[in-house]
């Protein structure tokens, strides 16, 4: 279901999976970003940022999965460490069961140079316990909580935290990761540069 300018799709296909396992859409997704950043006036290593993780529903194309009994999907979830501006610094598809500070730790381990400035990350609540605790004992960073409060009814932004989700928005814009599509999660995971690509691009040409 390509347009019609593209080639054969088992071309298409070819390169998306040569540059899937060569790193180069993560290196184009990062160089993009990079640029934006000191477009807008911003160091190209950000010193802050938030993380969260969205659990999303698969197909019957098969791969790994799992159940998330805290949102009640059966699928996967991606986790996002993002800056300030809500464009991505690290992201990693697992099953679904996997908890948010397992995540987090595997978000940690592919942060990068680009994370080498990191120094305070908002969380919700469920990162809290021995996450925080590794966390001051193997990263230079602080990972800080920041929680709902329980008197506030109805839908809220909560400070901090809703840049991440405004980002998880953002990708919902694709209709290729509406659902999670993909047999491999590391094909998930370039989907998702895909996307971001696409979108920092429109953004530095406009």
């Amino acid at each position: 279901m390509l347009p019609r300018e593209y080639p054969n799709w088992q071309s298409v296909y070819y390169y998306f999976r040569q540059f899937r396992r060569d790193g180069t859409w993560q290196r184009l997704h990062d160089t993009l970003r990079a640029r934006l950043r000191e477009k807008l006036g911003r160091h190209k290593h950000p010193t802050a940022g938030s993380m969260d993780s969205q659990s999303v529903k698969t197909t019957a194309v098969g791969g790994a999965r799992g159940f998330d009994g805290g949102k009640l999907v059966k699928g996967r979830k991606r986790h996002l460490l993002v800056d300030t501006l809500g464009l991505i610094l690290a992201l990693a598809v697992t099953p679904a069961e996997v908890s948010d500070p397992a995540g987090a730790r595997l978000l940690f381990s592919k942060g990068g140079g680009h994370c080498k400035k990191l120094r305070r990350i908002w969380v919700d609540g469920t990162y809290r316990g021995k996450l925080l605790e590794w966390a001051n004992a193997h990263l230079k960073a602080v990972i800080e909580p920041v929680l709902r409060s329980d008197k506030i009814k109805g839908f809220v932004l909560v400070p901090k935290r809703w840049v991440s989700e405004r980002t998880f928005s953002w990708l919902g814009h694709s209709r290729r990761l509406n659902k999670d599509y993909e047999r491999l999660t590391h094909s998930s995971e370039a989907m998702i540069y895909l996307a971001m690509t696409r979108i920092m691009i429109r953004r530095l040409a406009p």
